[in-house]
């Protein structure tokens, strides 16, 4: 059974966290505790449940009646298995969509039928298609507040196709919900006979979204593994994740930056050997032969391509308080590999209100801009969009420690 991941976005009560609390509910993936806290509201303040609560479960949210982080739910159904990100809807808390978009599958645009296409609706489209999200649900909400009108519907999904040349989603679907009463949630409404699609849950169950499986093939050593005892004395493993694409017994594999050429010998997996490996498996690989192996070296197939540079261009979303500075040394981490970086130049910033790109000399919490950097070593990578899993790394300041930037690697020109 695979696994879904998907973030909701919108306006301030557009109703993203009764969608998700309407989802949840209908699908019976609420736990028995919160259920419990849920019907003791009704008795004590004589009230339907309030589905946002399942998600809006920080005091400060409840009481602003917003969501200030983001929230993470799971749940699974016969047919797979997902993680809900509900990201904030306020322009300020941009940082918190860049983070739940990233290891995103798909994204639902919530839309008050009310109000159709906004500012905001293009904010979050815009940063979703940045972050890679290929798949795209626009749900039009609060249908009901509009009699079930197919008019409203239609134009609304006609204003945002306007839009979608914009976009890099391949697929964007269209339904007409109510997450308070429950329209076209997990069950098709009668109240939209003029509708042919399916409910939202069946769409989320169904439609096929890309997986790691199928990209070049992306290891990067994590721990080096060589026991003191005598038993073992012999052992040297090299343990991480498979970011992407798979590894056999057997498989010619480079390893960088040396550039050594070896052969995999062995392939562990929670203490038994095995024979294959696959994206998301955490493993141990033995190479062939005596070989220098260090933390954050990466292990590509022979046949597979990767990028080696130290002059970068990259998407970059500013995450801290203080302005970016051109000339500073930052520490950028790429995974488990550490180097220092300098930004050379903020080629331009993208004005995600207007749809443009504008020329700036500054970069401030929350901008997105195109930057280049120049690392004092080579880094090994792919673009963002071929494959996110090593596409994307963090700027670090060496002052204060803090995380002040997420890059997403862009094409060598």
């Amino acid at each position: 059974m695979n696994t879904l991941r998907f973030i909701t976005a919108g306006n301030v009560d557009d109703g993203k966290s009764t969608l998700i609390g309407r989802l949840l509910y209908d699908s019976d993936s609420i736990h028995t505790d919160q259920l419990g806290l849920l019907q003791k509201q009704i008795k004590q303040e004589g009230v339907d449940i309030d589905l946002s609560l399942i998600t809006d479960g920080l005091r400060a949210e409840r009481e602003q009646g917003i969501t200030i982080d983001v929230a993470y739910k799971y749940f699974s159904t016969k047919k797979r298995k997902f993680i809900i990100a509900d990201a904030p809807g306020h322009e300020q808390y941009t940082r918190n969509m860049i983070t739940g978009a990233s290891n995103s599958d798909l994204i639902i645009l919530l839309v008050d039928a009310r109000k159709g296409i906004t500012t905001q609706t293009k904010r979050h489209a815009s940063l979703g298609s940045l972050m890679g999200i290929k798949k795209a649900i626009v749900a039009i909400n609060k249908i009901d507040l509009l009699n079930y009108s197919e008019t409203i519907f239609n134009d609304i999904k006609n204003d945002f196709e306007a839009i979608k040349s914009e976009l890099q989603f391949d697929e964007i679907i269209f339904i007409p919900v109510s997450a308070l009463v429950g329209d076209n949630i997990v069950q098709k409404s009668e109240k939209t006979p003029w509708y042919s699609g399916k409910a939202l849950l069946e769409t989320l169950e169904e439609i096929d979204v890309p997986t790691a499986e199928n990209l070049a093939s992306r290891f990067q050593v994590q721990w080096v593994i060589r026991p003191k005892d005598e038993e073992n004395h012999d052992y040297r493993g090299y343990a991480g994740l498979v970011l992407s694409g798979g590894y056999k017994v057997n498989d010619v594999v480079k390893i960088l930056p040396s550039n050594i050429e070896t052969k995999i010998i062995k392939i562990e997996k929670n203490l038994e050997s095995i024979q294959e490996a696959k994206a998301g498996d955490n493993i141990v690989l033995h190479f062939e032969g005596n070989i220098d192996i260090s933390r954050g070296d990466s292990v590509v197939k022979i046949e597979d391509l990767i990028t080696e540079g130290t002059e970068i261009k990259t998407w970059v979303s500013w995450l801290d308080t203080a302005d970016l500075q051109i000339g500073k040394t930052y520490t950028l981490q790429h995974r488990f590999r550490n180097v220092r970086a300098k930004v050379l130049e903020i080629k331009q910033k993208w004005n995600v209100n207007d749809w443009e790109f504008v020329q700036t000399n500054e970069i401030k919490l929350n901008d997105i801009a195109q930057i280049s950097i120049k690392t004092n070593q080579p880094l090994f990578y792919d673009s963002f969009l071929n494959n996110s899993k090593s596409g994307n790394a963090i700027l670090i300041d060496e002052t204060t420690c803090s995380t002040v930037a997420a890059l997403m690697f862009l094409e060598n020109e």
